[in-house]
């Protein structure tokens, strides 16, 4: 059987890595990308010199300040982060076809069909990155994707200085659960602070534990949980890096039975269908740059507005202020419509955020998250939001 050869790739505080390109003046600076402390801001991204200070990602901002009171706060520029995960991208799609993007600075990659040691083909992707796109980033190699990825966050923790850690790590085929037994059972996929918990409770603290554990004793504490933790203690994963087409936009549109002339009705089609791209796009896992919409009148004239956004966004709320008031800007009263549309496009795939929307999302986002979940049990029309009398309010 052949050994594949997997790779992970991480682009060292990403946001950060960007903005010290923008601006050099800040580079050894401890600052950070999010929100402003005044109010419920989060760090989104912070420098290496920020984080010796005990600043890390989803503090509250608040908080970050208090431990570093030097700390310089960014808002952040999307569109700019998006532009170097690109060029990012395509230097590895230029290595292998076989590239699974997983967020806008985290990829897998096959090169299973190179014929150059592991260790090589990083330090060539490394090189590429840091020359070619001027950003930091780190490499795990192993032969399946469980172990490249805690290879990196191995070899990334190893950093302690003010500087990115630039770091490569690669565990050699037959080593894998050699290098795993040390570690922490929360470093393994699937291993939150409440599995660990219970985890613990079974006296089970470190990888090496866990493998030592009977499978049939897992599977009866965990079900078949329990033979997937098995497995990659043992540094098992045979998942393959599956690439993907990027979606270029999400849009949904209805044609009524009957033209429509009420205001009402069209302000609540608008919602529904800005809900429905809303949802669409939480599941693809990406956010919205620009809004459009389209309208098409009883004699089938057809018309499309566009707006861009100033973040990409994938909140109910905002997709459908944005159609609404595209919708305003062309409505004409008693001009029968034939169609309605919402789409979206610009499409960025990335971990939410929050910090950098200027809109209340943290609330939004946790009733937006309910309402999925009982959408994939029960169907899209099992949950709708209320609509105000007036469709103008």
């Amino acid at each position: 059987m052949r050994v594949r050869k997997i790779i992970h790739l991480d682009l060292d505080a990403f946001f950060c890595a960007v903005e010290e390109i923008r601006d050099p003046s800040l580079k050894g600076k401890p600052f950070a990308v999010g929100g402003q402390p005044e109010g419920r801001g989060v760090i989104s991204s912070c420098s290496y010199a920020a984080r010796r200070f005990g600043v890390h990602s989803a503090m509250p901002t608040s908080r970050a300040r208090r431990l570093c009171p030097e700390l310089i706060i960014l808002s952040g520029n999307y569109a700019s982060y998006r532009s170097a995960s690109i060029e990012v991208m395509k230097i590895l799609s230029e290595v292998t076809p076989l590239l699974e993007q997983l967020s806008i600075d985290e990829a897998f990659m096959d090169v299973t069909d190179l014929p150059e040691p592991i260790e090589n083909i990083c330090r060539q992707i490394q090189t590429k990155v840091n020359r070619q796109v001027r950003l930091p980033c780190s490499l795990g190699g192993a032969s399946n994707m469980l172990v490249a990825k805690i290879a990196n966050n191995i070899g990334k923790a190893a950093n302690r200085s003010a500087e990115p850690p630039n770091a490569i790590r690669v565990v050699a085929a037959g080593d894998e659960a050699r290098f795993l037994a040390a570690l922490p059972v929360g470093e393994l996929w699937g291993v939150g602070p409440k599995t660990a918990l219970r985890l613990e409770k079974m006296g089970i603290i470190t990888i090496g534990d866990l493998a030592k554990t009977p499978e049939t004793l897992l599977m009866q504490r965990f079900g078949k949980m329990g033979s997937d933790l098995w497995r990659h203690a043992h540094g098992i994963d045979e998942r393959p890096v599956t690439p993907y087409h990027e979606v270029k936009s999400i849009s949904q549109e209805i044609t009524f039975e009957k033209d429509v002339t009420d205001l009402a009705q069209l302000d609540g089609t608008l919602r529904r269908l800005s809900e429905q791209v809303g949802y669409r796009l939480r599941q693809k896992r990406v956010c919205a740059a620009t809004v459009r919409i389209k309208i098409r009148w009883h004699d089938f004239a057809t018309l499309t507005r566009q707006v861009t956004l100033p973040q990409p966004v994938d909140q109910d709320s905002i997709l459908y202020a944005a159609a609404r008031k595209l919708f305003d800007q062309v409505w004409q009263p008693r001009r029968p419509v034939r169609l309605l549309g919402v789409g979206s496009s610009g499409l960025v795939t990335t971990v939410h955020q929050p910090e950098l929307w200027e809109t209340p999302a943290e609330k939004e986002r946790r009733l937006l998250q309910a309402i999925d979940s009982l959408r994939q049990r029960y169907g899209h029309p099992v949950v709708r939001r209320g609509l105000n009398r007036d469709p103008r309010k």
